[in-house]
């Protein structure tokens, strides 16, 4: 049972890293695991690991923090990159089950996407 357990868990970094390379993501630290993402490399205090992070991988690298995909940005070039350029990209909010069933299927305030309505 053991011997599943670590070649499920191999194959599943293998395959996740490689398609991280196939999608064309940022940076990434290896290895991310399946339940908690890059989480195991945080400590406090917390500014202190994302820059010894980013100082490793470049001012834009992506991770994952539980099944929730993040993209860090961490030099003032590429978030003015990011928050001048590429707006309309990232001003939506993430299309949670709760916007549809308490939020009037994504019509109020709170979970409404960006844009006309």
């Amino acid at each position: 049972m053991f011997i599943y357990l670590l070649l499920f868990i191999a194959l599943y970094a293998i395959t996740n890293h490689l398609l991280g390379k196939i999608r064309n993501y940022p940076p990434s630290p290896f290895p991310a695991l399946p339940i908690i993402g890059h989480l195991y490399l945080f400590k406090k205090p917390l500014y202190r690991a994302l820059s010894k992070i980013s100082n490793r991988h470049g001012p834009v690298l992506f991770l994952q923090f539980g099944s929730r995909r993040i993209l860090v940005v961490s030099s003032p070039s590429a978030a003015e990159d990011c928050l001048s350029k590429h707006d309309v990209i990232f001003a939506n909010r993430p299309r949670l089950l709760a916007g549809k069933h308490f939020g009037s299927n994504y019509t109020s305030l709170v979970y409404s996407p960006y844009g006309d309505h």
